[in-house]
């Protein structure tokens, strides 16, 4: 379990990824978020003390759960950037599609991209509703929307094989448990970064009586 900043730290520089590049960049968004947190409340002031444990290594704990070759990436509601770009940033070979409605927060995103170099990552300014279909290797959202409305909003991203990555905190297995009228292959990891948390994690084939 990660426990503090330091231990969340050490965690997230030791992933495969997390070269000095990644380092680097992962520096930058930290330090970077601070600053702008004071212009739009892009995190809870009290998650800036332990931004590592509560974000960087939040998000990055999701590479956990897909494959290597994995080469395109969905990020619903990313909002200050997590787990979007931090993925971005330590798997510079995927294509990672970030997903904002907020102007200021779009303009953020884009921001924090273009100064970090992040040619993988694209921000996609638009409500979700309007977003064009495309087929996804996986699908994130943390805090985007209840699982069920979730799933209505991006089942068409999805196709049998899309790997669907739900950090939930501690709603996790009971929203989980009321699904009802999807196939599919969910369950409930433990969150590295919290000891209440946990994070949906399966692939998606469809509503009932209706496939993908």
């Amino acid at each position: 379990m990660i426990i503090d900043e330091a231990s969340a730290r050490s965690w997230v520089t030791a992933l495969p990824g997390a070269d000095a590049l990644a380092v680097e960049r992962l520096e930058a968004l930290a330090g970077q978020l601070a600053v702008e947190n004071e212009r739009q409340n892009l995190v809870s002031k009290a998650s800036l003390d332990s931004l590592w444990q509560r974000h960087l290594a939040d998000s990055a704990q999701l590479l956990l759960h897909v494959p290597r070759e994995t080469s395109t990436w969905l990020d619903l509601g990313t909002g200050a950037g997590f787990p979007g770009i931090v993925i971005a940033i330590l798997r510079p070979d995927c294509a990672v599609h970030m997903v904002e409605s907020r102007t200021m927060r779009i303009e953020w995103l884009e921001g924090m991209c273009e100064s970090l170099g992040l040619v993988n990552a694209r921000v996609i300014g638009s409500p979700l509703e309007k977003v064009e279909s495309a087929a996804f290797d996986v699908i994130s959202a943390r805090a985007f929307a209840p699982l069920p409305r979730l799933l209505k909003l991006s089942a068409r991203f999805s196709t049998n094989g899309t790997r669907w990555l739900l950090p939930k905190g501690r709603s996790a297995q009971a929203e989980l448990d009321e699904l009802r009228g999807w196939l599919h292959t969910f369950h409930v990891e433990q969150s590295l970064t919290d000891s209440d948390a946990g994070i949906i994690v399966g692939t998606l084939a469809g509503r009932k009586g209706k496939t993908l």
